[in-house]
């Protein structure tokens, strides 16, 4: 068993601690994670010089591959002293330096606009600097069967598929790099396969003439020539630039940029513009200002391993605080050369080595399943900001995915499918290059995800629920736009299974509603996994819960409470005698590994600790078969959570740790691969999750404290609740003490610490 110790007294944060290496790495898997605003840097030293990996979301290809920037090799003439080198990811300031005592170099991201500052600072000396922007994309890539993986095309490779080449100008005093897409991407292969080219000019295109790239300068340095080399197993060309004296300070900027245009004088502007406004030591006090304010938003605190993973993985997260893309669940910002990804055995020596833009499961392709674990820690975190990026990738794609709906069915509201492409079609293999003649256009061929709409539901609930958390209640009149957006968006998720489902009665019989005037939800799915179902329980406890929430939001609604009294129950099951939750009333067969059965725990919240029929829900996860036969804490499995909000304590304990131990790699929070890539982003997401749940629930307006918690286990903890609503608790020698803003609901607090 793990003891916390804790020195901290409550309402007494002190910042997260300093994450520090004394020795340097031996390649990009010893990387460390490094950004701000909606970039994302992986830096190591190597060999005497200082490297880092530059990506930033939103730099879509072609074939919608996330491509990085390139990668930055600093080479200073006086080397570290390897008796007193330190690494150090400086979490409170959200930056990492390299030094040895006298010799420092600071490199940071901008969380407030798209730049990054390399600092070198010597002291009683001065040193040369030399800066070498490096890039594999000098020319068109032809890419590998596996290599596709990192495509919207993944296993349907068209022949001879590529990465097209970048453009790198190198100027006496500035180097320029950027790539350029063509007029016709994946998105207009996509829209011909799925039979969508009559309502083509009305469907959003993210990836036409997107460009992307940015600027390299520094005072005082200068172009010294090109150089050529190897890394892992991808050539590259690099671009050096040095000092053209020595000094005792040298800094260095790389500006970024992407536009939507034809026309790459549009890029150089938008460069311009944002040098024109940077403005060094305001943005360095801004940005760290930013990160101090980030830490103190919520925490989770002791001596623990598992805690301080906590914070290493919220840090990555929040590098992509202002970003206009989600944070994917497969690698983020922060993918490194995959061949030195602890991959299955059965993969042949060679099939990853590839370069470092590849990562498993496409860059622009979006798996919901996944996404959805990454986000819903930042509701008690109170990173509501973070949470933005994900919900305006769904309102961005909400009229594609209505056009789905009228053109393949004739009726409304948004289709969103499983594997969904960030213009909001279904993803390119998955459809299905293979169709029989008639098949439903409007349908994904494919084992896994036929018929799995409901996991948009999921962000539909997150969004009522930020809502819930800041407090707000909808009025039309008063609401921000972005507000009445997202409602309006919730709205056209539960109107397309409304009006979907009826469809479907209607083409099998006369009747649109069963013999009781409920919805028969069939053909259906429980996840991945319960293929064929008829009335899956994720599905309808998904339709319940976002209803009544909105509902809720809306104080009462009569079309909410009309669909409400149109949704079946959950389907029930006995095992052993005892009563359980059924996956589903029926299903085909089994195709996946989710215990989709536990989802009305969660996220959907109707059975749970202080709910009624806790006691179903808690043989569902000791009696039923599968759950117990898909239990695990790899990757995206939720079992940790579902022990969690269970009270499951020591079940919860043992998930969670396991979840939160040390990845595979130097850096302890670059888990994976899991079923996905490294880091595997929802391995983390659900471990923060469960350890979130394990200290506070929310059953109405009762704050559940320490639900799963361990009495052994000391901790100082402030987490969000709804309705505006801050817990700061502490945890020590089996004593609690607590505060809760507002004062009013103090009242509400429920200590549930077992013995």
């Amino acid at each position: 068993m793990i003891v916390m110790l804790l020195c901290c007294k409550l309402g007494v944060y002190a910042q997260p601690a300093d994450y520090t290496w004394t020795t340097p790495s031996k390649n990009s898997s010893e990387s460390m994670p490094c950004g701000g605003g909606d970039i994302g840097m992986n830096v190591w030293v190597e060999d005497g010089d200082i490297l880092f990996y530059l990506s930033r979301s939103g730099c879509f290809d072609d074939n919608n591959t996330l491509l990085k920037l390139g990668r930055f090799r600093i080479h200073l003439s006086r080397p570290f002293k390897q008796s007193s080198f330190r690494q150090v990811l400086r979490l409170r300031d959200g930056y990492v330096y390299v030094t040895d005592g006298p010799q420092t170099v600071s490199i940071w991201a901008d969380v407030f606009k798209p730049v990054v500052h390399v600092e070198v600072a010597v002291e009683k000396e001065k040193v040369d600097a030399e800066v070498t922007y490096e890039s594999w994309r000098t020319k068109d890539i032809t890419l590998t069967k596996r290599e596709a993986f990192q495509t919207s095309y993944k296993f349907a490779k068209p022949k001879d598929l590529k990465t097209v080449s970048d453009f790198v100008d190198p100027a006496p005093r500035v180097l320029t790099f950027l790539h350029h897409n063509h007029e016709e991407t994946i998105f207009d292969a996509t829209v011909h396969q799925q039979q969508l080219d009559s309502v083509k000019s009305r469907l959003y295109n993210p990836l036409k003439w997107l460009t992307f790239g940015g600027r390299m300068q520094g005072e005082g340095f200068s172009y010294k020539g090109k150089t050529t080399g190897r890394y892992a197993s991808t050539d590259f060309v690099g671009w050096t630039y040095a000092s053209e004296k020595p000094a005792s300070k040298h800094h260095l900027t790389i500006t970024l940029a992407s536009v939507q245009s034809n026309a790459v004088d549009d890029l150089h502007a938008q460069l311009d513009q944002t040098q024109q406004e940077t403005q060094w030591k305001k943005d360095k006090k801004l940005t760290r200002k930013w990160w101090n304010d980030f830490w103190q938003r919520s925490f989770i605190e002791s001596s623990s391993p598992l805690i301080r993973n906590y914070a290493l993985f919220r840090y990555m997260l929040g590098c992509n605080a202002n970003s206009t893309w989600p944070t994917k669940f497969n690698g983020g910002l922060f993918t490194f050369d995959p061949e030195y990804v602890q991959v299955e055995k059965k993969a042949s020596a060679d099939e990853y080595r590839l370069s470092p833009d590849f990562r498993n499961w496409g860059g622009g392709v979006h798996t919901a399943q996944n996404q959805r674990l990454v986000y819903w820690s930042m509701l008690k975190s109170g990173d509501f900001d973070v949470m933005q990026a994900q919900f305006d990738f769904y309102l961005r794609i909400l009229q594609n995915a209505e056009e789905r709906s009228r053109q393949y069915w004739g009726h409304e509201g948004g289709c969103f499918t499983e594997q969904i492409e960030n213009y909001g079609l279904p993803c390119y293999p998955e459809y299905g290059t293979k169709r029989p003649a008639g098949f439903d256009p409007g349908m994904e061929r494919n084992a896994w995800l036929e018929y799995e709409w409901d996991t948009v539901l999921e962000f539909c609930q997150m969004m009522l629920e930020r809502m819930r958390y800041q407090g707000i209640r909808y009025d039309v009149t008063t609401n921000s736009q972005q507000q009445v957006a997202e409602v309006a968006f919730v709205r056209s998720c539960l109107r397309f299974f409304d009006e979907h489902y009826q469809y479907l009665a209607n083409q099998r019989g006369a009747k649109r509603l069963d013999g009781n005037g409920k919805l028969v939800l069939y053909p259906g799915s429980g996840g991945e996994t319960f293929k064929g179902a008829y009335n899956s329980a994720s599905t309808i406890a998904a339709l319940r819960t976002v209803t009544c929430t909105l509902d809720d939001i809306l104080g009462g609604d009569s079309l909410c409470q009309a669909f409400l009294k149109r949704l079946p129950e959950i389907p029930l099951q006995a095992i052993d005698g005892k009563t359980t939750i059924a996956p589903a009333r029926l299903w085909e067969r089994v195709q996946n590994v989710e215990s989709t059965m536990l989802y009305p725990v969660f996220p959907w919240r109707i059975y749970g600790v202080g709910r009624d029929s806790l006691e179903i829900a808690r043989n569902t996860y000791w009696l039923d078969p599968y759950a117990r036969q898909f239990r695990s804490h790899i990757g995206w499995k939720q079992d940790n959570i579902f022990a969690a909000c269970l009270g499951l304590t020591e079940e919860a304990m043992r998930l969670t740790t396991e979840k939160l131990a040390d990845g595979p790699h130097r850096f302890p929070a670059f888990w994976g691969p899991g079923y996905d890539w490294t880091p595997d982003h929802n391995w983390g997401g659900s471990g923060m999750i469960g350890l979130q749940e394990m200290l506070l629930q929310e059953v109405g307006d009762t704050l559940l404290l320490f639900p799963a918690w361990p009495k052994s286990w000391d901790v100082h903890f402030k987490l969000h609740a709804s309705w505006n609503t801050t817990v700061e608790a502490t945890l020590k020698d089996g004593k609690v003490s607590y505060t809760v803003l507002p004062k009013q609901r103090q009242k509400d607090v429920r200590i549930m610490l077992q013995p």
